[in-house]
């Protein structure tokens, strides 16, 4: 793992990312994704049938986190687990962790994103937490991706980060909106991505969109939280039968 330090003295962590079919026995976070982001098929002949061996992801995916498909571990860093049917994530003060979906099934290129996030005391993350979509690895192992975040305090708000080539950068600044639930009230965030267009949603309403200018589209959903207050994701949806 490595820590880089950011303006304001923030140290912010990344996960040291696990190839695919890669066991870390539970004993270290990992992300479980692939080294670099080709969208090549391959095929068998086999009697003159050709068979698609990797027909891509399905239409619709639902994940309800009743099965531990995802990774879990506790590191220096901070700690993921399963727990109620929910997958709860905590970092370390002034850190922040990420875990990113287990395999190409969760492949978030023209797709709808959607996961039920919450604060599970009720308090607000420093640097806030939420859905992740485009993840993957950049030729360094570096993270690469687009994220939601949100502060869910007295006075909620929202922003939106990337990473490239693991340096996080805020595309949209803390912006207030009335749409996020405060506290520890769950609320739904949703990431509509068509192209290069990204289009972010809290509760059904929408907070603001952004051009994919780094061409991450082929890259996977994940999940985000920072600082010691503990949060819970659950029933995360990707439909991929867009209009």
């Amino acid at each position: 793992m490595a820590a880089l330090i950011i303006g304001g003295g923030v140290v912010v962590m990344l996960i040291a990312l696990a190839s695919l079919g890669t066991n870390s026995n539970n004993s270290n976070l990992s992300a479980n994704v692939r080294n670099d982001n080709r969208n090549t098929n391959s095929s068998a002949n086999t009697n003159d049938t050709n068979i698609n061996a990797n027909p891509g992801p399905p239409a619709t995916l639902t994940d309800d986190f009743s099965l531990r498909k995802w990774g879990v571990g506790v590191s220096q860093y901070g700690r993921i687990w399963y727990a109620g049917g929910e997958y709860h994530m905590v970092s370390r003060a002034r850190t922040f962790v990420v875990m990113y979906a287990p395999s190409d099934d969760y492949s978030t290129e023209n797709a709808t994103v959607k996961v039920t996030a919450r604060s599970v005391n009720g308090g607000v993350p420093s640097a806030g937490f939420g859905l992740m979509v485009h993840c993957m690895q950049s030729k360094a192992n570096r993270l690469e991706d687009y994220a939601l975040l949100i502060y869910p305090g007295d006075e909620p708000d929202y922003q939106i980060i990337m990473h490239k080539d693991g340096t996080q950068s805020s595309l949209v600044d803390r912006t207030k909106s009335a749409a996020i639930n405060s506290g520890s009230t769950p609320n739904l965030l949703e990431i509509r991505t068509k192209g290069s267009e990204l289009t972010f949603y809290a509760n059904g309403q929408m907070l603001t969109k952004i051009t994919d200018r780094e061409n991450f589209r082929r890259g996977r959903a994940g999940l985000y939280t920072s600082d010691t207050h503990e949060v819970a994701f659950d029933d995360l949806v990707i439909d991929r039968q867009l209009p």
